[in-house]
């Protein structure tokens, strides 16, 4: 992110902060969220709507009344505080003010999961279900699509997540589908996963292993990249025949790889060299 989005995207963030915070005992964030993503994708889908809302020769009042205008009557009062706010702040292009609404409606998921004491649940079953698109490539297809029914697809996330994961779950999935600004889905996905890590002040660790960790195995790798990264670490496992034996650990772009087949890999290099 330029630092203009970020000055923009805390203005608008702070508008859900005030509605998140208003009454936490009343109000459901997870209709928040689905009021802004609407927003999202009818913005992403109206040309003239969105340079209208991220014109930035018009005054930030002036944008935040033509978004209450539009959206009258169609979203809830909660909503439309954090479009008015997300509207009335200045966007390098239009096609950040549509991220910033994405970005907006996953926080509000984020925060309702939190609420329900699943937001490192909500972690797994994403990370969980993007290995699965990855290894099949007609799940890929049918997901990413751009062509393809968006009702259809929102029917196959349902089928295929709706009795095995958290309801946020099933709703960033949903989200990530509709490819907004023609995002696809596994980028949309791994966003979504970082937006989970900030959120929670940790660092992700991808660990490729050809065997499932014991608990205590998985405690005590976790507790040594903590201590290494100065940070909490969340670990999601992929188990990988393939690496024959050790563990290979990824987070951001380091990469510490301690697997067998590395080694092997490694001492042919040095044979053959």
């Amino acid at each position: 992110m330029d630092s203009t989005f970020r000055r923009s995207y805390r203005g608008a963030r702070e508008a859900l902060e005030e509605v998140l915070q208003a009454d936490q005992g009343a109000l459901d964030a997870s209709t928040v969220a689905e009021e802004v993503w609407a927003v999202a994708r009818a913005v992403d889908a109206n040309a003239a709507l969105r340079r209208n809302l991220a014109d930035p020769s018009r005054e930030g009042a002036d944008k935040a009344a033509l978004a209450a205008h539009v959206l009258q009557g169609k979203i809830g009062v909660g909503a439309m505080h954090v479009v008015k706010a997300t509207a009335g702040q200045r966007w390098r292009s239009a096609g950040d003010l549509v991220t910033a609404l994405d970005r907006l409606g996953v926080e509000a998921a984020l925060a309702h999961a939190e609420r329900q004491g699943s937001l490192g649940q909500l972690e797994d079953d994403l990370f969980r279900f993007s290995r699965i698109v990855e290894g099949s490539p007609e799940l890929q297809a049918a997901l990413s699509d751009p062509r393809a029914d968006g009702t259809a697809k929102s029917v196959l996330v349902d089928r295929l997540l709706s009795t095995k994961s958290t309801p946020e779950a099933v709703s960033l999935v949903k989200q990530a589908v509709a490819g907004i600004r023609g995002r696809r889905f596994e980028r949309a996905i791994e966003a979504y996963l970082q937006q989970i890590a900030e959120r929670q002040d940790e660092v992700t660790a991808t660990v490729t292993t050809a065997t499932a960790l014991d608990p205590a195995q998985h405690d005590q790798l976790v507790a040594a990249l903590s201590r290494q990264y100065g940070r909490t670490v969340h670990t999601n496992v992929v188990i990988d025949e393939d690496v024959v034996g050790g563990i290979r650990v990824e987070i951001g772009d380091e990469v510490i790889d301690g697997t067998i087949s590395q080694r092997l890999a490694d001492a042919r290099r040095r044979m053959t060299s």
